[in-house]
């Protein structure tokens, strides 16, 4: 009887891990993955927020795998510019592709 527990304790066991190594997003990314990637965009947000010269200006951030994009529009190639910086300044960040517009 003991045994018969034990092996449905192993293949269950088995099953919940085999389940857990399985789940990726459609672009093959882990969940971990996808966490790190909102944390990332989360503190650039942030930092971009606080920050005096960008505050109120209605830039959009998103990331993947560590690669961030800004979208909006700026008044000066200096504001695009301290943008990049900003967002660069973040842990994680590995690259930054600034596509903002100056008006």
């Amino acid at each position: 009887m003991i045994r018969g527990k034990q092996f449905i304790l192993l293949a269950l066991s088995i099953l919940i891990l085999a389940v857990i190594c399985s789940c990726q997003t459609p672009a093959g990314r882990t969940a971990g993955v996808v966490i790190d990637d909102a944390s990332i965009t989360t503190q650039v947000k942030t930092k971009l927020f606080k920050d005096k010269i960008l505050t109120g200006l209605a830039i959009s951030v998103s990331t993947f795998e560590g690669e961030v994009t800004l979208i909006g529009a700026v008044k000066t190639l200096e504001i695009k510019q301290h943008a990049t910086e900003v967002a660069g300044s973040v842990a994680g960040v590995r690259e930054v592709k600034n596509l903002l517009k100056i008006r």
